[in-house]
């Protein structure tokens, strides 16, 4: 069934953009939900999802996550993927006293408990350069480990959010052989963030071709591409056998000077699946591919 099945993932909203920079994007539970089940009508078979306060700032406050996932999960049985990732303000970013700003982890951590069934781990230390800040997302090793095993014991799939061959080499591989994930393992490649984040690389053919080269035994890959590569690493992704993912969280406009909506980038790249003579996958088949449910690890008293 996998061999032409493709998992299409929408990403709605994102911790970074606002309204201002494209009024169709999703910032409150109700609206972010409607236009889920647009994208699931169109062919997505994955949502990954960041919350919103009622101001539109960032939060993972599970409050929120669970009124979005409820309200998903009302209208359709898409994969919900809650981020841990968070934002680049609102709840989720301080100042300490040394005068840098956080991304806070206690924060972070707050995406586990919404009950959802996949969640973003981005295992990497990155300096985030947004709102003329500089933000530190301190990952470090021992805290991969924790999200990883925390992941476990929910018995929540882990979604490896790898920017660099070095988050895959080092972060990634550690957490694998620790046995803190199981095949089939979910990585995400996100290229072209590399305005933005620090350590991050651009797209490029020979970049992507490099990071699919590299991953481990036991692996299916995402790619994620930031603004106009979009849509050229999306379909690169497809002719080296992986998976795909659109949305406003990642670009913002259709085509150079028009804004997109989230439901016209699906059905562009279902399009271009269709064309391909490939096929979007369902829901189910989409978790068959991944490995859901995957089974919660009873801890220890």
């Amino acid at each position: 069934m996998a061999g032409n099945k493709v998992i299409v993932t929408i990403a709605p909203t994102g911790g970074m953009a606002n309204k201002q920079q494209n009024p169709n994007l999703p910032t409150q539970p109700q609206e972010i939900a409607d236009d889920v089940l647009r994208c699931y009508n169109e062919g997505a078979s994955v949502v990954a999802v960041h919350a919103r306060r009622p101001d539109g700032q960032a939060t993972c406050n599970p409050a929120i996550y669970r009124e979005i996932n409820g309200l998903i999960r009302e209208k359709c049985d898409i994969v919900v993927n809650n981020s841990t990732g968070g934002g680049i303000n609102g709840d989720m970013v301080r100042q300490g006293s040394n005068g840098y700003y956080e991304i806070m982890w206690d924060e972070r951590l707050k995406g586990l408990e919404a009950g959802a069934e996949m969640c973003t781990l981005d295992p990497t230390t990155i300096i985030a350069s947004f709102e003329g800040r500089e933000i530190l997302m301190n990952t470090s090793p021992s805290r991969c480990r924790e999200l990883a095993q925390s992941m476990k014991d929910k018995g929540i799939k882990p979604e490896w959010e790898v920017f660099s061959p070095t988050h895959l080499l080092q972060d990634v591989i550690a957490c694998l052989d620790a046995g803190l994930d199981e095949p089939p393992y979910f990585i995400n490649f996100v290229l072209g963030a590399d305005r933005g984040f620090q350590g991050a690389l651009p797209y490029s053919p020979k970049i992507l071709q490099q990071m699919v080269e590299l991953m481990p035994k036991g692996a299916i890959f995402n790619v994620s591409a930031i603004g106009p590569f979009q849509l050229n690493a999306g379909l690169q992704s497809l002719l080296l056998g992986g998976h795909v993912r659109v949305g406003l969280e990642d670009n913002l406009y259709y085509s150079r000077g028009r804004l997109a909506t989230n439901v016209e980038q699906v059905t562009r790249i279902v399009r271009i699946i269709r064309d391909l003579g490939l096929e979007p996958a369902t829901p189910a088949e989409a978790r068959e591919i991944i490995g859901l449910p995957r089974a919660r690890q009873a801890c220890a008293a």
